[in-house]
Order: C-alpha cells, then sequence, then structure tokens
C-alpha cells in the first residue's frame, strides 16, 4: 500500500451529534470510520448499540465507509447484525471465538462481500494467526487493551506488526494491517514506519482544535 489509510474512532461521541462529526471526518481527509462495539462482557465496558450504527450510517454521507471492530463475545450474533447493515469491514477477536470458528466466519462474511478483520489483544502472540491469515483482508494489533480510549501507546507491539508485515511478503498473503490504540503523530510514524497500513486514532483527532491538521499529521 502507497498510502496509510485514516480511520478515526469515534468512540466517546454523542450518538446524535455522530454523522455530522463523521461527515466532517471524511470531508477532513479520513478515509473511514473506525466503529467500537463492545459489549461489557469481552470488555468491561460498553459503546454503541447497532441501532446507533444504524442512525449513524442513515444520516451519514451515502458512501462513507465504516470498519466495524467488535469487542464482544457472542461474534455470530453481531456479525448477522452488522452484516445486514452494511459495514464494510468487520473485524472480531481471536480472543472471542473458537480457532475452528475463525474460518467459518471469514468465509460467512465473504459470502457477503464483507471484508475480514481479525484482532488480538497485546498480551497475545501473533503467531497465533499464521494458520487463518491467508483468508483474511485485515489484521488488526491492539496496541492498547481494548475497551477504552485515551490509552497509551505500547511500542512493543511494533515487532507484531513487523512479524506481519514479514509474513505476508513470504507467504503472498493479501491482508492489510492495521494498529489501533495511543495512535498521534509521533506514534502513528513509527507504526507506518514499521508496514502499518492503516491507522485508527480517537482522541488524538476528535479532541483536536483542528480535526483537519491532526488527519493530515497522520497521512
Amino acid at each position: 500500500m502507497d498510502k496509510v489509510v485514516i480511520a478515526p474512532s469515534i468512540l466517546g461521541v454523542d450518538v446524535k451529534e455522530a454523522p455530522q462529526i463523521c461527515n466532517e471526518l471524511i470531508s477532513s481527509g479520513a478515509d473511514m470510520i473506525h466503529f467500537d462495539v463492545m459489549d461489557g462482557k469481552f470488555v468491561p465496558n460498553t459503546s454503541f448499540s447497532f441501532e446507533d450504527f444504524k442512525y449513524i450510517k442513515e444520516n451519514a454521507l451515502e458512501d462513507m465507509k465504516f470498519d466495524v471492530h467488535l469487542m464482544v463475545e457472542d461474534v455470530y450474533a453481531y456479525v448477522e447484525q452488522y452484516v445486514l447493515m452494511g459495514a464494510d469491514i468487520i473485524t472480531f477477536h481471536y480472543e472471542a471465538v473458537k480457532e475452528s470458528d475463525i474460518l467459518h466466519l471469514a468465509s460467512l462474511l465473504h459470502a457477503y462481500n464483507i471484508r475480514v478483520g481479525i484482532s488480538i489483544k497485546p498480551n497475545t502472540d501473533v503467531k497465533v494467526l499464521t494458520p487463518f491469515l491467508s483468508q483474511m483482508d485485515l489484521v488488526l494489533v491492539m496496541s492498547v487493551e481494548p475497551g477504552a480510549g485515551g490509552q497509551k501507546f505500547n511500542e512493543a507491539m511494533l515487532s507484531k506488526v513487523e512479524f506481519l508485515r514479514d509474513y505476508r511478503a513470504l507467504n503472498e498473503c493479501h491482508y492489510e494491517i492495521e494498529i489501533d490504540g495511543g495512535i498521534n503523530n509521533l506514534t502513528g510514524k513509527k507504526a507506518k514506519e514499521s508496514g502499518v497500513d492503516y491507522l485508527v486514532s480517537g482522541s488524538y483527532i476528535i479532541k483536536a482544535n483542528n480535526r483537519k491538521e491532526a488527519i493530515e499529521s497522520l497521512k
């Protein structure tokens, strides 16, 4: 990939304000919206509901792309809902499913022409993903513990990015590499140098005085 994809996370944004903010982010140079879904079980907190996603999608720009990150236990139930609403990418956690279900989930999502992502927490060894990487469109490396915004970037996670970059080249896989957690202009630069294709950034963009400048600084 020649340029990095910027996917602002709207975690913490008020639902009623979200469509307008999403429109502003895209018009300011963001490529897609990162939509975090938390069930209060897989992670301690809760976030947007399916109804929230439906409201945002129906009131935002028609061609807006949504990268849906499922931090939930009952992955199949949530996948069914977000498939129906037309998410562009659906990412589920390796830690939330049985290994025997991973390729089935990938096939299910591909059948609906939805791109498939798999994510790992900071304490999960990236090598557990190798049996599944050939069927993935996206691999999300969490550089913080999932479940809350505003955490500090864990630089040790860059070694996972480098492994995924090298594995992709050696095995002719097509997945792209995404990183999420503590991303700003400085940590984003390090992530890009390590081989990341997608940068997810929440607080750094959303709380910026000038969101357009914040997005440009990540590019």
